[in-house]
């Protein structure tokens, strides 16, 4: 993985070109629409394929016609000055994350990407399902010798693959016609483009059109990596996402000025970007989480002793129960408790579930047996939660919020119930404070729902002091 991917660093090895003849609208008909996921990213103001690398090659190979750039912070750079290169950028169909810049713009929106789809690695596996799948490529950029080279390199590597031509970025690229002949001639279902960026997205913005190719992609300097006359960062080092280091330490007079000054204004722009996106409240909640866990463990503490000494003397096991439950956006957390039950408790879950005391998904049953002497003492006044502060502090949950849910109630989920998922669970909520196990689950959906839609900084504080009464009160507590 590279600061700035491989077509990024095949800019400065292919000449202008002086023919810019347009042989036609510069637009491109998508007629086959994207299904991998593609996500918005605020920092970047570009939308990007969110998806696995085996995904995304199912959907470049299926049938339709694309044109696939990859960005990199290179890339992006370009696309914030110059305005042919973005007016390409749009036009293309997908655009694929390359590079730890685009990775950590993403985080700085609270945005995960899939995937960092490297092309000097994601081309060669394109390629290899290209080659099952019949389908032929041609190669057009490079030095002289160097797509043949790469071409002659690919045959080799991937058994089956069909290589249509190739043809280099220097004298056999000044006539643009010719070029679109004879890639049209070969038949090629590919083009791999190699002419360095901003210029082969420029020429497919220009004539992509003009090919009878499925899929078009720009693809810098891969062909130089694939016929070996730039050496890649041993597989340690592009582990460790430092491949643009390494790049740096082959070429610092060219690439310095790339990799440092362009770096750091790509990092200043995304974050600059960045912060106008996030609202206050995030951090403030965020702030209002830290201050009351922390506050919790700092006053509680002597409660917390005592409790694991009562558990221990109660019963046999561990003081702490850990269960998987389900967080925002479906993601699955270790949820941590006071141990209020018996050891085999989950195992005997099957055995007390049609003593439910609530209606719908969520068991919750007052005579659970097993429950223990202690159990029902510390359920009856909320302290078995106490422990969740330590996941608020790891940021899996909030103070306020829907209660987390086991995987199994998640699954039976009627659709509407999902939107619980939007947001952190809390360790105290709306229908917690308003009746918790006497309110229905459909009651409590509902509730949540609410909350989710209309919640603010003071909502939450509210919510936290009325949490005190519900819980002196015991009312709805077993």
């Amino acid at each position: 993985m590279t600061f700035n991917n491989f077509n990024a660093d095949f800019a400065a090895h292919t000449p202008v070109f002086t023919d810019t003849t347009s042989y036609g609208a510069t637009t491109h008909d998508k007629t086959a629409p994207s299904p991998v996921r593609e996500t918005f990213l605020p920092a970047l103001g570009l939308k990007l394929v969110d998806a696995t690398t085996q995904d995304t090659i199912k959907t470049l190979l299926s049938p339709g016609r694309r044109r696939a750039f990859f960005m990199n912070a290179h890339c992006c750079n370009l696309h914030r000055k110059d305005r042919d290169y973005a007016a390409a950028v749009a036009a293309a169909d997908l655009l694929l994350p390359d590079g730890i810049g685009v990775e950590l713009a993403g985080k700085m929106t609270g945005v995960k990407l899939t995937e960092n789809l490297n092309g000097t690695d994601f081309v060669p596996a394109l390629l290899k399902q290209a080659a099952v799948e019949g389908k032929s490529v041609y190669l057009f950029g490079g030095k002289p010798g160097v797509a043949d080279a790469a071409a002659s390199a690919f045959g080799q590597s991937i058994p089956g693959l069909r290589i249509a031509g190739s043809r280099n970025g220097y004298d056999e690229a000044a006539d643009t016609r010719a070029v679109i002949e004879d890639i049209n001639k070969s038949g090629a279902d590919i083009v791999l483009v190699a002419l360095g960026v901003p210029m082969q997205e420029l020429w497919l913005h220009k004539n992509a059109h003009l090919l009878n190719a499925d899929l078009t992609l720009a693809v810098g300097a891969l062909f130089d990596f694939t016929a070996g006359v730039v050496t890649r960062a041993p597989a340690i080092v592009r582990r460790a996402k430092c491949e643009w280091i390494w790049r740096l330490a082959q070429e610092p007079k060219r690439l310095a000025n790339r990799y440092l000054a362009g770096n750091v204004s790509f990092l200043a722009h995304a974050a600059l970007r960045a912060a106008r996106q996030i609202s206050p409240a995030p951090i403030l909640r965020r702030g209002l989480d830290l201050t009351v866990s922390l506050g919790t463990l700092a006053l509680l503490a002597p409660v917390f002793a005592l409790t694991a000494l009562a558990v221990r003397a109660d019963s046999k096991g561990p003081v702490f129960f850990k269960q998987t439950r389900v967080g925002q956006d479906g993601t699955e957390f270790g949820m941590y408790k006071f141990r209020s039950m018996v050891v085999d408790a989950e195992a005997r879950r099957e055995e007390v579930l049609q003593s439910s005391d609530r209606e719908g998904i969520c068991f919750k049953s007052r005579n659970d047996p097993r429950i223990t002497r202690v159990g029902r003492f510390i359920r009856r006044y909320s302290i078995d939660e106490l422990p969740q502060v330590l996941n608020v502090l790891r940021g899996e949950m909030s103070i306020v919020g829907p209660r987390p849910a086991l995987p199994t109630e998640v699954a039976a989920y009627p659709k509407r119930a999902l939107g619980r998922l939007s947001i952190k669970p809390g360790i105290t909520g709306l229908w917690q404070v308003s009746g918790r196990a006497k309110i229905g689950f459909d009651q409590m959906v509902e509730m949540d729902l609410s909350y989710a839609a209309s919640r603010t900084f003071l909502m939450d504080i509210v919510i936290i002091l009325s949490t005190f009464r519900a819980v002196l009160s015991k009312d709805g507590a077993y």
